[in-house]
């Protein structure tokens, strides 16, 4: 329990050091390197031998995030100067060309690389690290510098770690009906609910302080939908939560990896934010092109 505690602090202050340099390219180097490690993590839970595949594969991760949004690395580097250097190559030719390079390292290595390990390698280094990217989306989806850029990441994330931390504190005050006893053994339907809940709860309260404190407030129509879709999205981060549990069991493994200590790894700390923080960008980006068709 100390060793939780200590690691959660430590947590909680590189936390206030990422929003404080929100806007500068710090911010996406932690991004890049939580996206380099979950990649590891997999490929190595995976046991994926092939050494090559293993560097490349968490070299890839850690280079697409950076590719997120012309404006992530001001006030370092202008857009219009980045936007060039990202968009010499299309997203879906880059996603080719680093396929290609995976299936050339299995032929290389045929002897101890299957295709299996090929399969893991691609969902490892390209769509996990896609995932962590739409932190840079959303945070530069709107004018740079926008208070609501940082005001959406933080929905996100309270839908999935509201609703992770209050599921364990539900569940282990009223639990009683299991929810996927086989998956996950410790989480119940009550725990679930008290998760939703929580969730929901906690971003009333954040809505409040951002119209008390932002310069320029939400508005009632991104409210309503914000609140009405919370509940769902925090009901799909336990699902994000829940696969990960599955690969942990199909990899025969407890964590991740331990990256933080009493924690566990950048995967198990993340899973369920890598589906909160994704669906909440398809809310945002629906949301204003129905504004623009209006």
């Amino acid at each position: 329990m100390k060793q939780r505690v200590i690691t959660a602090f430590a947590l909680l202050a590189l936390l206030a050091l990422v929003v404080w340099r929100i806007y500068t390219p710090v911010f996406i180097v932690v991004i890049a390197f939580f996206s380099a490690v979950a990649a590891n993590e997999i490929m190595k839970c995976a046991k994926i031998s092939n050494k090559f595949i293993m560097y490349f594969g968490t070299a890839v991760a850690a280079l697409i995030p950076f590719t997120s949004s012309d404006s992530i690395m001001r006030p370092l580097i202008t857009a219009e100067k980045w936007g060039n250097i990202i968009n010499v190559i299309s997203p879906m030719a880059g996603i080719v060309f680093i396929i290609v390079i995976f299936f050339l390292a299995m032929i290389a290595d045929y002897a101890h690389t299957k295709f299996e390990d090929v399969a893991v390698s691609i969902i490892a280094s390209v769509i996990v690290p896609y995932g962590f990217s739409v932190f840079g989306l959303l945070r530069d989806h709107y004018s740079y510098r926008s208070q609501l850029g940082v005001y959406v990441i933080f929905y996100a994330l309270i839908c999935a770690l509201g609703t992770d931390t209050g599921a364990q504190l539900g569940g282990m005050a009223f639990g009683k009906h299991k929810m996927a006893p086989n998956i996950s053994p410790k989480k119940t339907v009550e725990g679930a609910v008290s998760g939703i809940i929580t969730s929901f709860v906690l971003n009333v309260i954040a809505m409040l302080l951002y119209n008390r404190f932002a310069f320029i407030p939400l508005e009632k129509s991104m409210v309503t939908v914000l609140l009405v879709v919370c509940p769902f999205i925090s009901f799909l981060s336990m699902m994000g939560d829940l696969s990960a549990s599955v690969l942990k069991r199909n990899f025969d493994v407890k964590d991740f990896g331990n990256i933080f200590p009493g924690h566990g790894g950048v995967m198990d700390r993340f899973d369920s934010s890598l589906f909160s923080v994704p669906l909440t960008y398809c809310i945002v980006t629906i949301m204003d092109a129905i504004v623009r068709m209006r």
